[in-house]
């Protein structure tokens, strides 16, 4: 992948970075560029060295070979200056359960060195901006998920970072708390800052990223708009299911003479389906034929190609494999 050199536009730039533990390489050329602005998705699975790769950037993990920049700060010459630039939010939230939420916003303002008077301005500020208002007095302990993933996320903003770091925030999480987190990253966006997201879930990043970068065995090896990366999977796929297994062949027949390449057929399914380029004729056209031949169907469905079709295509792994990462950074090695 061809970087170039840093830009004025560039909220993180990563070029060769190298990780490894014994012979097992973590990272192995990670490139990454992200704008300023953004969620950038970082999908990959299990083991892809997704996680490895915040942590490096994030400067939590020492930078063995390669380059980075975060913020416009010179990862390997001055973590500091890039840690005070960013925020990071891990796959549960750090927060103290007994205190309440204002509680744990105020203490770690004045751990981070605001003036009581100040941590207590920003911790009302946050609480507002994340519907937490009523909840501020409760203990953290009796938040729903959704609210303590939200409680996380203001932690991490008390200092106004310009890029954070989001590993996994929203894994088992049910829908709706999923949704808040969602509508919260949103807000964040649009106040300026960049967001570079590890998710397990393709719907995620196909609802918040602007990009994404596939990982797979520690380097990037597809990026671009999520429609983009749809579009490298193919067009549009026609599925039609029938009533009867016996029309399977007549089905395929009547497809195949609108499709982009040789249908498939499932047979446990009773199903036929296809690319196809120009998905309303299609439709129109198999449709008809179908009916004057007589035969029956159960459904007709014209499906686009989703993200989980592209992970599968790129990496060979489909979605399901990439839970929660298990990944050889975890207690290893973290830079003081």
């Amino acid at each position: 992948m061809a970087l170039g050199g840093p830009g004025p536009d560039d909220a993180i730039l990563a070029r060769g970075l190298v990780k490894t533990y014994g012979r097992e390489r973590a990272l192995d050329g990670f490139d990454l560029r992200v704008p300023r602005g953004v969620v950038w998705g970082l999908l990959g699975p299990n083991g892809a060295g997704k996680t490895t790769a915040v942590r490096t950037l994030a400067t939590l993990l020492a930078l063995q070979e390669g380059e980075a920049r975060v913020a416009g700060v010179d990862v390997r010459a001055d973590p500091q200056g890039v840690r005070r630039r960013i925020g990071l939010s891990g796959q549960t939230a750090a927060v103290d359960e007994i205190l309440g939420g204002r509680q744990n916003l105020v203490l770690f303002g004045r751990l981070g060195r605001l003036g009581r008077r100040d941590a207590a301005a920003r911790a009302d500020e946050l609480l507002e901006r994340f519907g937490l208002v009523e909840a501020a007095g409760k203990p953290v302990k009796k938040y729903s998920g959704g609210m303590r993933r939200r409680l996380d996320l203001a932690v991490t903003l008390l200092f106004r970072p310009e890029v954070l770091f989001l590993d996994e925030p929203t894994t088992g999480l049910d829908p709706r708390n999923r949704g808040e987190v969602w509508a919260a990253i949103r807000q964040l966006v649009a106040d300026g800052t960049t967001v570079l997201l590890t998710t397990q879930y393709l719907d995620e990043a196909d609802q918040l990223a602007a990009g994404i970068s596939v990982m797979d065995h520690g380097r990037v090896i597809a990026e671009g708009r999520p429609d983009e990366l749809k579009r490298r999977v193919g067009g549009d796929r026609l599925e039609v299911t029938v009533v009867d297994p016996a029309d399977l062949d007549r089905a395929r027949a009547a497809i195949a003479r609108w499709a982009d390449e040789a249908p498939q057929v499932d047979v446990d399914l009773k199903q036929v389906s296809a690319p196809v380029s120009d998905r309303v004729g299609a439709v129109s056209a198999v449709l008809a034929e179908l009916g004057d031949s007589g035969i029956r169907i159960d459904d007709l469905a014209l499906r686009r190609p989703t993200l989980d079709d592209v992970f599968l295509t790129l990496t060979g792994h489909s979605a399901d494999t990439a839970a929660a990462e298990s990944d050889p950074t975890d207690a290893r090695e973290v830079v003081a």
